[in-house]
């Protein structure tokens, strides 16, 4: 039993790989009440028949969105696919906080989400409340906030090392490549061709060549960061593997900046962060480094191109990439320490 004192929340898209992540941080949350679990084609099913993991668990069955009572609840977590998130937050009491998993209040241009995603927004009016929440860099304004955008996977792994060295001036904001693999969970968990174990099993695949959405994120926030506009290069692959993303980024540095520079910068911006470390010099990270974990690792490498480097960024697609930092977001909005429920260890091996 949770204490009367708990934080009531729901968690709508509770039956996806995103939605489980969300019920095995949040059930063991102190200051945390599950009150609302939602998954339309799973409705009247208990958590432990959709994953038996979660079995032994005190928490209500699934229902469908259209019956939820919203009325008793402080905040809901949405891991909805894009494009349905915006319609079920513009039908949502103004009461209450929201903490977005989907792409859809993530780009704050319009046009911008309408080239990347196919069809114009649909709430519009509700992306001025709305704020792309990394709490390594940009703690302040999502403590005010009341939709949190979550960031994408791709995106996290990617922009922790990047945006620090951009605002410092270390690096070319016109020579940036990110070469980044995911294991086959960031696909979701609905039965698709392309991830069938046989399609995915012995061997690796590049997919949304040129045109990944998880690019236009990406290009928006290093932009803010080196206050001008910013492309990169990205290249998404899918690996034969649970969980994780390991992002290999190829840099130019400015003027005589070495790479032993961007080490430094990186130390010194995450050494009294939780979450993000950098490692000792020479340790290459390593997505099983990091699994079942809040954590991103990140190692710094000068490469045999003079004025070049080589970074590698590590995190659990499912935790540091989805569930884990919307956690740390709903600690930083609650007022209550950003550890909570999320001091475990990587599992290893």
């Amino acid at each position: 039993m949770k204490p009367a004192t708990s934080i009531p929340v729901g968690i709508l898209g509770a039956s996806g790989y995103t939605g489980a992540e969300l019920v095995r941080l949040l059930d063991l949350h102190p200051n945390v009440d599950i009150q609302l679990l939602t998954a339309d084609r799973k409705a009247g099913l208990g958590i432990e028949q959709v994953f038996p993991h979660l079995g032994g668990t005190d928490l209500p069955d699934l229902t469908k969105i259209e019956d939820a009572d919203f009325s008793g609840l402080n905040t809901v977590f949405l891991g909805l696919p894009h494009g349905t998130t915006q319609d079920v937050v513009a039908k949502l009491p103004d009461h209450l906080r929201v903490i977005d998993l989907s792409a859809d209040f993530r780009l704050s241009d319009h046009a911008t989400y309408a080239k990347w995603y196919g069809h114009d927004h649909r709430a519009p009016d509700l992306q001025k409340d709305a704020i792309y929440a990394i709490p390594e860099l940009n703690r302040d304004a999502i403590k005010a906030a009341r939709i949190i955008a979550n960031p994408g996977c791709y995106p996290t792994a990617s922009l922790l090392p990047l945006v620090p060295l951009l605002e410092s001036g270390l690096i070319e904001a016109d020579d940036i490549i990110i070469d980044a693999k995911s294991g086959v969970s960031g696909a979701g968990r609905g039965a698709k061709e392309e991830t069938l174990f046989t399609e995915v099993s012995g061997g690796i695949n590049a997919y949304g060549v040129g045109h990944h959405r998880h690019v236009s994120e990406i290009e928006q926030e290093l932009s803010l960061a080196s206050k001008g506009d910013v492309t990169v290069t990205f290249t998404p692959h899918l690996v034969p593997m649970n969980r994780g993303i390991l992002a290999t980024i190829y840099v130019r540095l400015s003027g005589k900046t070495t790479a032993k520079d961007l080490r430094e910068n990186l130390c010194a911006k995450y050494s009294s962060e939780p979450f993000v470390r950098v490692v000792p010099e020479g340790m290459t990270p390593s997505t099983r480094h990091v699994r079942g974990s809040n954590h991103c690792l990140m190692g710094v490498f000068e490469d045999r191109i003079k004025g070049r480097a080589i970074i590698v960024s590590v995190i659990d697609n499912l935790v540091k990439g989805a569930a884990g930092q919307a956690v740390q977001n709903f600690n930083l909005i609650s007022g209550l320490p950003e550890i909570t429920a999320l001091q475990q260890h990587p599992l290893f091996p």
